[in-house]
């Protein structure tokens, strides 16, 4: 005879209704008299969830400038715009004065951003500035540094510019550049 143990048995059978409770309400939920696609009297319909575009789907959207302040796993604290898109300085612009080095094929990789953009979060006021740019238009910056987005991040808090051309770095709030992970155990928690 074997033997289960006492715990085995009602983890199995909690997971057992639960495979058929959601095999059963999923059928329910999109089914109606037979026919696909048609919603239940009393069921909510399906939610539909608006996937992140990239930076150059809508580089007018005011929340591009919005500056925030957020806390990612492994880089601290850094600053977003109001869409969640990281936020890049370049260590070859100047601060005094606040000046861009990065025009024309640069600025079509690294879009500038706006100045004018809606009231900043965790972000110090007095750090936010603007200059006006060689082809007129105002960007943002923060403690004197010209603030960018990178068009290579896919998605909110994406870091893919992070050391290009050992100039590119995601920004503080502060206006520090990151360049190292705040919390060495995640730097490496996967081993590789």
């Amino acid at each position: 005879m074997i033997r289960i143990p006492r715990p085995v048995v009602p983890a199995a059978v909690c997971l057992t209704a639960l495979a058929l409770l959601t095999a059963c309400t999923a059928g329910a939920a999109t089914t109606s008299g037979g026919y696909a696609g048609q919603q239940m009297p009393g069921m909510q319909a399906p939610m539909t969830l608006a996937m992140p575009q990239p930076i150059t789907a809508n580089p007018n959207d005011p929340m591009k400038s919005q500056l925030r302040g957020a806390k990612t796993f492994d880089l601290g604290l850094m600053l977003v715009d109001g869409t969640g898109y990281t936020i890049y300085r370049y260590d070859r612009d100047s601060t005094d004065p606040s000046r861009s080095n990065c025009n024309d094929a640069c600025a079509a990789k690294w879009v500038p951003v706006k100045a004018g953009g809606p009231a900043p979060i965790d972000v110090d006021p007095s750090l936010i500035g603007q200059i006006t740019r060689d082809d007129g238009t105002q960007q943002a910056t923060l403690a004197g540094w010209p603030l960018y987005h990178f068009t290579g991040d896919s998605e909110p808090a994406d870091t893919s510019g992070q050391g290009a051309d050992q100039a590119w770095y995601p920004i503080a709030p502060d206006g520090k550049k990151i360049t190292l992970t705040q919390d060495e155990w995640r730097q490496n928690a996967f081993g590789v």
